[in-house]
């Protein structure tokens, strides 16, 4: 029997890589997003519904699923009308709320509605981040809202990472790096190309470090390449 993992924020270049990565090396890839999507195992769920998250979880434990890994790829760096502050004026607290929203507690409220349905086996958590969101790795300021936003991630997957161990000694919760992946996300800025992936080489990347994860990995801040970032 195939294992079945999840993979959130499932309408981004990446998650739609990682689903077809995944789907290759023979996992069961159920997907979430807020909109519908033509594949079969797929959940339509706004994590800000409390009636549609009550409905997840419910169809979940009827489903009896028993996830092996969740990858969470929800993310937000810029809209059409907000791109990342080059300076403290810059920043506004409406836009910095909707980093939180989007950056934070969308993987917040995914951990919370899963606790519950961890079994006893081994399980990860993969939360998205960005070598930004490392405090030591700023060198350069600006982008405050996408920083703050990620570092508080980083903080959040490191205090599940514990409370999560104590469920099974061998579950790993790390934050990951993807690496900057030619996607609308990474479009407006100016990239060199040998720092430019694909989707695909993202996804290839991401599944090497989660395929290798080692117990000792749990709580860390990881690199596409599987080096550990510094917070």
């Amino acid at each position: 029997m195939s294992d079945n993992i999840l993979i959130a924020g499932s309408r981004s270049e990446i998650a739609k890589a990682l689903i077809s990565k995944f789907e290759v090396e023979g996992f069961s890839v159920w997907t979430m997003s807020r909109a519908h999507q033509q594949r079969d195992q797929h959940f339509v769920v706004d994590l800000f519904d409390e009636s549609q998250n009550e409905n997840f979880v419910q169809e979940l434990s009827k489903m009896n699923l028993n996830l092996s890994g969740i990858i969470n790829c929800c993310g937000i760096l810029h809209n059409e009308n907000n791109m990342p502050e080059k300076q403290v004026g810059d920043i506004d607290l409406a836009w910095l709320q909707e980093s939180l929203r989007v950056n934070l507690f969308t993987h917040i409220q995914l951990a919370k509605l899963i606790d519950t349905q961890i079994s006893g086996n081994r399980f990860f958590w993969v939360s998205l981040s960005a070598m930004v969101g490392s405090i030591n790795d700023n060198h350069l300021g600006g982008w405050y809202s996408y920083r703050m936003s990620k570092s508080a991630l980083n903080m959040f997957v490191k205090g599940l990472s514990i409370e999560w161990k104590r469920k099974n000694r061998e579950n790993c919760v790390i934050a990951l790096h993807p690496g900057t992946t030619d996607s609308p996300m990474s479009k407006p800025f100016k990239v060199r190309p040998d720092k430019l992936y694909s989707a695909e080489q993202s996804a290839e990347r991401i599944y090497n470090v989660i395929a290798n994860l080692d117990t000792e990995q749990n709580g860390s801040f990881l690199n596409w390449n599987g080096d550990t970032i510094p917070w």
